[in-house]
């Protein structure tokens, strides 16, 4: 092949790797479209719109978004973002929705599924576990706004409006998480979120509810918002005001359980607040 040739060769070569990469260039924008015109939490919201909300509550500041590949041509949008605006690409963090070749869109990890439920459950996962971490200046005064918790609905209402009217202040921890099931033969439940406060509560009824009280929710995924521990279930079930106006047979048979077990591990039974008289 003569010098000309030769130059000629690579020059096409240039081009074709140029033609490529702008093609790919092209595709991985389209994919990234799709995703913020497609997804939508169950709020409504879409991806962008949550990722600017959250950006002015919490230590989130956005990187970007790319597309990455495996061999076997499974595509991902991945979104960036970190904690503070100093931070280095080692420090960051990331999400991503897996693209089916139906066009389904799969968001994880575990700890960016609260994502789904809208930008306030978002907000609060992240703010909870900054607190956890020790995170300086965590937006405390967002974590323990009741307002933020309506995304959770009861037959009563919206939670955090019940908890206004409940006269109820949260504390913390308060966790907005979800739980996968790691595979079908995990007996434990999963594939769930899950919210969890303590709360105290200016109103009459026992201490074991209205200080420290503990409300847990629960939604499997195609599901609605399901009461998990007590206090939780008198807030489905009765309005604010009425919480504690009739006893609960199956509370008390809790707690007798309950007392029994600590007393047969040798715990002190006081341990175990309970609201009923011996």
């Amino acid at each position: 092949m003569g010098r000309f040739s030769l130059g000629r060769a690579i020059i096409i070569g240039i081009i074709s790797i140029g033609i490529a990469s702008a093609a790919r260039a092209e595709d991985d924008s389209k994919l990234i479209q799709k995703v913020k015109t497609k997804w939508r939490a169950q709020s409504g919201e879409a991806a962008e719109e949550i990722i600017a909300k959250v950006s002015k509550v919490a230590h989130f500041v956005p990187r970007g978004w790319e597309v990455a590949r495996s061999d076997d041509r499974d595509e991902s949008v991945v979104f960036s973002w970190a904690r503070r605006k100093t931070d280095k690409a080692d420090d960051e963090f990331t999400f991503a929705w897996d693209v089916a070749k139906d066009g389904k869109l799969t968001l994880g990890p575990p700890y960016a599924k609260p994502l789904e439920l809208g930008w306030q459950a978002f907000a609060l996962s992240l703010i909870g576990t900054e607190v956890s971490e020790d995170v300086v200046g965590a937006n405390r005064r967002f974590l323990h706004d009741p307002t933020n918790l309506n995304f959770v609905t009861t037959p009563q209402g919206k939670l955090g409006d019940l908890l206004r009217a409940g006269r109820c202040t949260i504390g913390d921890p308060v966790g907005v998480d979800y739980l996968p099931k790691l595979d079908e033969s995990q007996t434990a439940r999963g594939n769930l979120w899950r919210v969890q406060i303590s709360v105290d509560c200016n109103i009459p009824g026992p201490r074991y509810y209205t200080r420290d009280g503990i409300i847990i929710f629960e939604m499997k995924e195609g599901q609605g918002w399901e009461p998990q521990s007590l206090f939780a279930k008198r807030i489905a079930s009765n309005p604010p005001g009425s919480w504690f106006d009739r006893p609960d047979p199956k509370e008390r048979e809790i707690f007798d359980v309950s007392r029994r077990i600590y007393e047969g591990e040798g715990l002190p039974s006081r341990n175990l607040q309970s609201p009923f008289p011996r």
